[in-house]
């Protein structure tokens, strides 16, 4: 949506106590806190409705216990890996599944105290208000039998599992992201529906742990990542044992006495998959309904995600939204930073529009996946005449080193101009790496800037200046810091 920003003091200070506020937030994830935190420390008196779990999607069933159980598989992998070293035996960890579990509930409530129930006594003008869903009403919002008045209304009531429609489903027992993580015991075996970043990451974190996964996706393995990218992981995961089906639609499912049977159709063939336990990883649904959104004009898309201009304004005057309830990315970083975007456009106090040309996004597998920019095809549908450039891990001294060469990394520039235009990494080090090339896109460096650029020997980041050496040159034929 390329409109210019348009800034709304549309709250002036109010503080004319009981439930009259200057600006109502509904929803107490990072988005929420964002924007609440923001609007409080430029002195307006805010409320802050729950709508759910304080802390959110992230850090109650997301980030944080998904990338702490991914760790804890990374560590078990690490012993059954250690033999691609010479001279090192590798060794087998035993995994008590419920104990880490319970290990990562604990710092999930540490961390939801941490960074969010123990932030509120700082601010004095933000009152948090938990009483039951909350719905947008003229003039303010509904909760609890309350009616809150605010002439401002952010929305950050961020997003939910999906469920696939598959005939049969109904009666199986299926478990979502947030169920595989707490679930009491380790099943035997699961069958991952999805090959998006979530199931990618799930898949091996369980496989890891003693599971014998299936990952099942009708297309490819991250099917918004480069072709090369996505085929690097898809041989990693494979490696490690994990049953990958690709290029196949969904027939039906059911459940028995032993588990879960999944028909699917591929090349005119009919086929079953089986296992103990069903897992869907199938994308996300805004959280939405019942919000009273369409009696107020507020515009929803497809999966009910709110709609929302560049200043994260939605279609009612006076009413904003950020986070995975809009239409913007699913990232809890830019649901922060949309927040914020909001607040400053509603209370006139700094011009913002939601920029993300520069954004990096990470997928937490082994190796890790992780891109920022446009994708080639990306760069040709925008109409760019494109070059590009892919080197495998094999070319990194630092792979060599670590005795793990799996991966690659891909850049995507201007030909006309060598302004580069996006990239993407498969490696170990991926998402420590990516940062590099999305400050290098936000700045507009060349790709002869980045291959003259000093980078430190014996890393991962030092790809990015072979990658950016390979538009004009066989870094093959290098030596080592040449260049």
């Amino acid at each position: 949506m390329d409109q210019m920003v348009e800034t709304h003091d549309c709250c002036a200070t109010k503080d004319d106590g009981g439930d009259a506020y200057d600006l109502i937030v509904v929803g107490a994830g990072s988005a929420g806190f964002s924007a609440s935190i923001t609007a409080a420390e430029a002195g307006k008196r805010v409320a802050l409705v729950g709508h759910g779990t304080i802390g959110g999607t992230c850090v109650n069933v997301g980030c944080v216990p998904s990338k702490a159980m991914i760790r804890a598989a990374e560590a078990v992998h690490g012993g059954a890996s250690a033999a691609r070293f010479p001279g090192i035996e590798p060794c087998t960890h035993s995994v008590d599944w419920p104990a880490v579990v319970k290990g990562t509930a604990d710092l999930v409530g540490e961390m939801r105290h941490k960074k969010y129930i123990d932030l509120l006594p700082a601010y004095d003008n933000v009152t948090y208000i938990e009483e039951g869903p909350a719905r947008l009403i003229e003039g303010g919002v509904a909760v609890g039998g309350r009616v809150l008045s605010a002439p401002c209304v952010l929305v950050a009531t961020g997003s939910r599992p999906h469920m696939p429609a598959i005939a049969g489903i109904d009666g199986v027992d299926v478990l979502d992201s947030t169920a595989l993580l707490t679930l009491p015991e380790r099943p035997e075996s699961i069958m991952v529906l999805g090959g998006g970043y979530i199931g990618c990451e799930l898949a091996q974190m369980a496989a890891r742990l003693g599971a014998k996964v299936t990952l099942v996706t009708r297309s490819r393995l991250l099917p918004g990542a480069e072709p090369e990218v996505a085929e690097a992981l898809t041989e990693a995961l494979r490696a490690e044992g994990i049953a990958i089906e690709t290029g196949l639609s969904y027939a039906s499912v059911t459940q028995g006495a032993q588990g879960v049977t999944l028909t699917i159709d591929r090349d005119g063939k009919t086929e079953t998959l089986r296992a103990a336990r069903l897992v869907a990883t199938t994308g996300r649904i805004a959280n939405s309904e019942g919000l009273g959104l369409e009696d107020l004009g507020i515009e929803t898309d497809a999966r009910g995600a709110i709609k929302v201009g560049p200043d994260m304004a939605t279609s009612r005057p006076g009413v904003w939204a950020a986070g995975d309830v809009t239409d913007r990315d699913q990232f809890v970083y830019m649901a922060a930073y949309g927040a914020k975007v909001a607040i400053n456009n509603a209370f006139g106090l700094e011009p913002m529009r939601y920029d993300n040309a520069a954004m990096p996004w990470v997928v937490f597998t082994d190796p890790q996946v992780a891109g920022v920019g446009l994708s080639e095809a990306q760069a040709k549908t925008a109409g760019y005449e494109v070059k590009t450039s892919v080197i495998t891990l094999d070319n990194v001294p630092r792979a060599a080193a670590a005795r793990d060469t799996r991966g690659a990394i891909k850049l995507v520039a201007d030909a006309g101009t060598d302004r580069l235009l996006g990239g993407q990494i498969v490696a170990p080090e991926g998402s420590d790496t990516i940062q590099t090339l999305a400050m290098a896109l936000k700045f507009g460096m060349t790709t002869k800037a980045l291959g003259d650029t000093i980078f430190p020997y014996l890393t991962t980041v030092e790809g990015l200046k072979l990658a950016a050496q390979t538009f004009d040159k066989d870094v093959a034929k290098l030596s080592c810091c040449a260049g």
